[in-house]
């Protein structure tokens, strides 16, 4: 009789944790987890009480609304969003993500949602920095796993330029500022606002490198072709009702949502 009675409550605790992982399966199917780096400012970063905020945040809040999902963010080091997304730790990345060929061939991104340039900075009064060609023999930072580190390893002067890789964007501009950089090679809005909020010794150094345009990555699985087709249609409304210019000006000058001239 005990061995039925503890056949009995085992088969119970059983069947109760299959109900609970069931349970707990259908609360994730409606959560999204997106990885940033929190130290973007001002497309992820962490305000003075601790809290997640940016023009990334607003993006990602919006469209969780529009497909009906909770959205968690998960901080990482740049480098290491990557790995969190091909292992199944979070679903994308929100921190500006370049569209390359090369990362095509690995994920499917959404639908673009930001155009800017890749952008030189320098200290103050530096006229020599312009472009790539003005690099040659000069110490240059860019984070680490990014667009902008392939951008000079691709270029005809990589071998002539002491590229510097950071984990934090921040970091970079101010060893730029105390003279141990030359130059930082960043996305130009993110720049902008540092020149102006950062109280550093730095400038935007010469025109855009090259207009690129940013998405959201998704490991490329049957699951996720519905999902990021949700996503494009959550996209494609903000454009249309004008949240993604309302967002943008948010946070910056200009509406860094739309090709410039269009």
């Amino acid at each position: 009789m005990k061995k039925s009675i503890i056949l009995v409550s085992i088969i119970g605790i059983f069947i109760l944790g299959i109900l609970a992982f069931s349970m707990g399966s259908v609360e994730d199917e409606n959560t999204l987890t997106v990885g940033m780096s929190g130290g973007y400012r001002p497309y992820t970063f962490l305000d003075d009480s601790g809290e997640l905020k940016g023009f990334d945040v607003d993006v990602w809040k919006e469209i969780g609304n529009r497909i009906d999902y909770s959205i968690e963010f998960e901080t990482s080091d740049f480098s290491g969003l990557f790995g969190k997304l091909e292992s199944g730790q979070i679903n994308t990345i929100a921190n500006q993500i370049t569209i390359t060929e090369e990362r095509q061939e690995k994920y499917d991104f959404s639908k673009p949602y930001v155009y800017y340039g890749a952008q030189l900075v320098s200290k103050k009064g530096n006229s020599v920095i312009k472009d790539l060609e003005s690099l040659q023999g000069k110490k240059v930072g860019v984070s680490l796993g990014s667009n902008y580190e392939k951008m000079i390893k691709d270029s005809q002067y990589a071998d002539q330029i002491d590229v510097i890789t950071y984990e934090n964007f921040q970091g970079s501009l101010q060893d730029v500022s105390n003279g141990r950089l030359d130059a930082v090679l960043n996305d130009r809005l993110a720049a902008l606002t540092a020149v102006n909020e950062s109280g550093l010794d730095i400038e935007l150094a010469g025109e855009p490198l090259e207009v690129l345009s940013n998405a959201f990555p998704f490991v490329k699985n049957n699951s996720n072709e519905e999902l990021v087709k949700k996503v494009n249609t959550a996209i494609t409304e903000m454009y249309e009702d004008g949240t993604m210019e309302e967002l943008s000006l948010k946070w910056f000058p200009v509406n860094i949502t739309e090709i410039a001239g269009e």
